[in-house]
């Protein structure tokens, strides 16, 4: 498994971010909606000092205020350009994998959970042929997300194999309980490419250090080891979380 974690939940910038990495001998996940936001270096910048440094990256792609899946035409469109502009980026940073949020829908109707399926289904068609890996993320923690459950996610990815599963730990936990990083593991282990790696109490996305929380860790060990793929720790804490979650980590690996 190569590992890596976030600047972004960390709360660390580049500078201190880089320097962490390279001790720790991990990569970086970067968060493309901060250079949308932030004057940040651009990603040939990035692979250059990564370069230097032994630190490989990760990608994960626009997520605020956007809706792949949206059911406004204008809408999904922006939402298609700034990740199409996010996959050049990564492209240039030379990202071993891009992690995707599949959408929203903001009400239950049947028409509207069709529409918001076909317009998911419009965006994902059009960001093909894909430049590097890019993973689906399993979301559920609102009533808006779009898809819920293992099953919607693999009957979506049947008819995408171009891309694959990012499984979020601490997202199945919050979502299915205890099983549910096994019952996503179950459904889409021949699909994954990616982890996030955090934990929570199982009621809300609360990103704390692993170890802390309820996901059962010694469970999924088994699983961590045998891993080839990348994983990236989403984890609060600043550099004290993610060496507490890196010390956990390696002790059970």
């Amino acid at each position: 498994m190569r590992l890596g974690f976030s600047p972004f939940n960390a709360e660390l910038g580049y500078e201190g971010a880089f320097r962490l990495a390279a001790e720790l001998g991990v990569d970086l996940e970067v968060a493309y909606d901060l250079h949308e936001v932030l004057p940040l270096p651009d990603p040939k910048s990035l692979k250059a000092t990564g370069e230097a440094l032994g630190v490989g990256f990760t990608l994960h792609l626009p997520f605020v205020e956007l809706n792949p899946a949206s059911l406004i035409k204008s809408v999904r469109q922006l939402s298609e350009d700034r990740i199409k502009r996010a996959l050049e980026f990564g492209e240039a940073l030379g990202a071993r994998v891009g992690v995707l949020h599949t959408g929203q829908v903001p009400v239950r109707h049947p028409m509207a959970l069709s529409l918001a399926q076909e317009a998911l289904e419009k965006t994902l068609t059009a960001l093909l042929p894909l430049p590097f890996p890019i993973a689906l993320e399993n979301l559920a923690l609102s009533e808006e997300d779009l898809l819920k459950g293992p099953e919607a996610l693999k009957d979506l990815l049947a008819c995408f194999p171009q891309y694959g599963f990012c499984l979020d730990v601490g997202h199945a936990l919050v979502e299915l309980g205890p099983r549910g990083p096994f019952l996503y593991l179950e459904a889409l282990g021949e699909k994954l490419l990616h982890l996030h790696l955090h934990d929570n109490h199982g009621q809300r996305d609360d990103h704390l250090p692993v170890g802390t929380g309820s996901v059962p860790w010694e469970k999924l060990a088994p699983f961590l080891k045998g891993f080839s793929g990348t994983a990236a720790l989403e984890v609060g804490g600043g550099a004290p979380g993610v060496r507490q979650s890196l010390g956990r980590l390696q002790g059970l690996v």
